[in-house]
């Protein structure tokens, strides 16, 4: 378990080492104690510990800030606790929990499956053959919906890729810009192809391909990368960023291109 979650003082101090960082440097003591359920007192007495550790500096009445070593100690706290989360998500909820798969053939429910994607989709093989595999919950003919639970090992397969094409902004050309074939052949390789801006939707409609999606974009290529599926993102140059900030949360490798006229 993450040490901060060890015992209730390393939580509270935890948490108030973060709403500090949140606050600074004009903290006050009575809106932490709201937010995390302790006393100003209790408040003031943590704090003091903070600054004695050499986590927090003080620097007048009220006024605070974290350190680089208190910022250090909190981001491998957060951490420790993202981990243990991950744990309990995937590791421990995962092997109770009742997904829906695409059954591949007749199954009855009770038999084991063997798990994989498909075109993105999980789908469940009657039989224990493949290194991922769970219990079917219900009965389900050929090509159905199939509930699964009991899961055990991991799926295999390869992440997806995805490409971000810019399109210039109409100032600079916009979609005239754009070599529609080549725009065209990019696209026609892609299992999924999104796309962001006005330019970047009329780039795709001269080169023949319908986006999947003209919203969310990088989410939405993020998710598809995540179950193995090849996406493509157009997105107008003035958009790009939120693309790629998207795709760097979900930590999802991208590669950046132009396609001149």
């Amino acid at each position: 378990m993450a040490d901060v979650l060890e015992n209730k003082r390393a939580a509270t101090r935890f948490r108030i080492l973060a709403e500090i960082a949140e606050h600074q440097p004009a903290v006050s003591q009575g809106e932490i104690a709201e937010s995390v359920g302790v006393t100003s007192q209790a408040v003031s007495e943590y704090i003091r510990a903070l600054v004695e550790d050499g986590l927090v500096e003080k620097e007048g009445r009220s006024r605070y800030t974290v350190t680089k070593e208190g910022v250090d100690w909190l981001l491998q706290a957060a951490t420790d606790v993202r981990r243990y989360a991950d744990h309990v998500t995937e590791d421990v909820l995962g092997n109770v929990q009742e997904d829906a798969a695409v059954a591949t053939d007749d199954v009855a429910e009770g038999d084991p499956v063997t798990l994989s994607l498909r075109d993105g989709l999980l789908h469940a093989t009657p039989g224990e053959a493949g290194p991922a595999t769970g219990v079917a919950t219900t009965d389900a003919e050929a090509g159905a919906d199939v509930g699964v639970t009991g899961f055990e090992g991991i799926i295999d397969f390869e992440p997806g890729t995805v490409t971000i094409v810019q399109v210039p902004p109409v100032r600079s050309g916009g979609s005239g810009a754009v070599d529609a074939e080549s725009l065209a052949d990019t696209c026609a390789s892609a299992d999924l192809v999104a796309a962001t801006g006005v330019e970047a939707v009329v780039a795709l409609r001269r080169a023949g391909a319908d986006p999947a999606t003209t919203f969310a974009a990088g989410e939405v290529a993020a998710e598809a990368a995540g179950r193995g599926l090849d996406a493509v993102v157009v997105a107008t140059a003035d958009l790009v960023g939120r693309v790629t900030d998207a795709l760097r949360d979900a930590d999802v490798a991208y590669e950046v291109s132009q396609l001149g006229a």
